[in-house]
């Protein structure tokens, strides 16, 4: 099995050629067109996907079955308009908190229905949690009431999202050029 350095190339964050080798776990060029094609466009018909990369439909259940089976494709999923939804405003908040309540703390985001995600990262914070809310009230809400009260955490900051671009991944770029 040949990988193609067209559309397979080292990412910079991999330091040797073996590691990435290892890390590509014998995926191959049509491997990597079909999650571009998917990644592109996840509710695609296999029919379809089958005339656009000119390989038979079969050929495609099958490879699609092995790249879920191998864990590579976690989940097939919708991109939702959230402003439909009723939400305004999307923030992340940078959080510092007492070690001693650090799984406390993480249940209690679990619970908040306007935590969408919960990161634990290097820096300046603990934890960064993505909040979505109706308008900047009910941010500030969900802030200061919510969040901030929450024992064990010990400073906040809040960054509003202005305006998001989504950016294809590395190895999905390297499909395109």
């Amino acid at each position: 099995m040949k990988i193609h350095n067209k559309f397979v190339s080292k990412p910079t964050y991999i330091k040797s050629q073996r590691e990435f080798s290892n890390t590509l776990h014998r995926f191959d060029e049509l491997d990597m067109k079909l999650l571009f094609e998917l990644t592109k466009d996840g509710s695609i018909s296999v029919p379809v996907l089958s005339k656009k990369l000119g390989i038979n439909a079969s050929v495609l259940y099958s490879r699609i079955k092995r790249l879920v089976k191998k864990k590579l494709i976690k989940k097939f999923t919708v991109e939702i308009d959230d402003s439909l939804l009723g939400i305004g405003v999307k923030a992340n908040v940078g959080i510092n908190r007492d070690p001693k309540f650090k799984d406390a703390i993480h249940k209690k985001f679990m619970e908040t229905p306007e935590v969408v995600s919960i990161s634990e990262v290097t820096g300046r914070f603990d934890i960064m949690i993505q909040v979505y809310s109706k308008n900047l009230e009910s941010l500030h809400s969900v802030v200061i009431e919510k969040i901030g009260k929450i024992q064990g955490i010990q400073n906040t900051e809040t960054f509003v999202e202005l305006q998001k671009t989504d950016k294809d991944p590395v190895y999905l770029n390297e499909l395109t050029s």
